[in-house]
C-alpha cells in the first residue's frame, strides 16, 4: 500500500518532518522543452536567440536560477533550501528549445523540485519572450531526469 508523505494521520495536508534525516548530499536534474512553430525557430536562432525584449537564453536562466532558489514559496510544502549549485543549460535542437537545470544541495531533503521548478520557469520565460513571434508555442516534456542521495536515487536512463 502506497502513503502519502504530506498528509498526516487524520488527512490533513503537512509538511514532511525532515528533522530525524541525516544531512547527505542531493542533486536533481530536470528538462523541459519549449516546441517553437519552424518560422519562430528559425528566426531567433537568425536573431541571436534575441528578440525586442533581450537576450532570451540568458534571461531565461536568470529567471530559471530565481525560481529554483524560491521554490519554497510557491510550492506549499517544500522546505527551504540554501542551494549550493543551480546550474541551467539551454540548447536549440531543430525547432525545440531544450532547458536542463542541474540543483545540489547537503541537507536533510531532496531537491527535486527545486529542479523542475527552475527548468519549468526558464521554458515560461523563453515563451514570454517569443510569444510575440508566435502564441503557437509549447513547453512539453517537463521531467525529473535523474536524482540521486536520500532513500533512493532516480535515473531516466531514456531519452525522446
Amino acid at each position: 500500500m502506497t502513503t502519502l508523505t504530506h498528509v498526516d494521520g487524520d488527512g490533513a495536508p503537512t509538511m514532511v518532518d525532515v528533522g530525524g534525516k541525516a544531512v547527505t548530499a542531493r542533486s536533481a536534474v530536470a528538462e523541459s522543452r519549449v516546441r517553437l512553430p519552424a518560422a519562430v525557430a528559425r528566426t531567433l536562432a537568425q536573431a541571436g536567440f534575441a528578440t525586442a525584449k533581450g537576450p532570451v537564453f540568458h534571461t531565461a536562466i536568470i529567471a530559471g536560477t530565481m525560481a529554483a532558489k524560491r521554490t519554497h514559496e510557491l510550492i506549499p510544502f517544500c522546505h527551504p533550501l540554501g542551494l549550493d549549485k543551480c546550474r541551467i543549460q539551454i540548447t536549440a535542437e531543430g525547432d525545440d528549445v531544450v532547458i536542463r537545470c542541474e540543483v545540489a544541495v547537503e541537507h536533510r531533503t531532496g531537491v527535486e523540485m527545486e529542479a523542475l521548478t527552475g527548468a519549468s520557469v526558464a521554458a515560461l520565460t523563453v515563451y514570454d519572450m517569443c510569444k510575440a513571434l508566435s502564441h503557437d508555442i509549447v513547453i512539453d516534456g517537463t521531467r525529473l531526469l535523474h536524482k540521486r542521495g536520500g532513500k533512493s536515487d532516480f535515473g531516466a536512463d531514456h531519452e525522446r
